[in-house]
């Protein structure tokens, strides 16, 4: 009878007949055998430090890619908050494959729906409007154009913050318009806040402030 006691004190992990989750002696299923829920899309996750010293590139680096909600929150949880990254630096999320940059290949030819922020707004909106940008991302919630998405990127500068959602096709007007209402439908932007879209063959070379948009909602 006692070495039942101790056995059953004991913290024993069992696997179950059909080997789908460990239990451990309180019942509970081991937290790495839990199945997670999978994203249509892999994602990376992008940091980038204004280093003058160093090529643009080379200030650019992956943190990490993910493809389940859980690791997702995971990471949104243990990373910076945008509001509190330093001045200069953007966090990037997009699909896998795709570098944060215009000249990537499923870049070039796309643009960037583009919202503007002061510096007031970066403690009062900014978290908010880049996480429900992500959820959007990751969650397709552009419907049939979701495949027409490429990333997304939040820029903090001295001036003001920007935020952007990154599209594959500037051509594509119809489609560009309705992931243009959407963001800002998902978002809450209100109705007379206009935010415009850019093509980033307009964008290359150019400071923001002189690129005119090709699109507003």
């Amino acid at each position: 009878m006692a070495e039942r006691e101790t056995e059953k004190q004991m913290s024993i992990i069992r696997l179950n007949d059909d080997d789908d989750y460990r239990e451990e002696e309180d019942g509970l299923p081991d937290p790495e055998l839990v199945i997670k829920h999978p994203l249509q899309n892999s994602w990376a996750m992008w940091f980038f430090k204004n280093d003058k010293s160093r090529d643009w590139k080379d200030n650019l680096r992956v943190i990490t890619t993910f493809d389940t909600v859980e690791d997702f929150w995971g990471l949104y949880n243990h990373t910076l908050p945008a509001s509190r990254l330093q001045t200069g630096c953007d966090y990037s999320v997009f699909k896998a494959g795709i570098q944060p940059m215009w000249e990537d290949a499923q870049n070039k030819k796309g643009g960037r729906w583009l919202i503007n922020l002061n510096k007031t707004q970066r403690q009062t909106h900014l978290d908010d409007f880049w996480l429900e940008t992500l959820l959007c991302l990751i969650g397709e919630g552009f419907d049939e154009h979701s495949d027409d998405i490429c990333g997304a990127t939040v820029n903090i500068r001295p001036k003001g913050d920007k935020l952007g959602l990154w599209t594959r096709d500037a051509t594509k007007t119809e489609a560009t318009k309705i992931i243009g209402l959407k963001l800002k439908e998902s978002l809450s932007v209100p109705s007379k806040i206009v935010i415009g879209f850019q093509a980033h063959s307009d964008t290359a070379g150019k400071a923001g402030s002189t690129v005119k948009n090709r699109f507003t909602v």
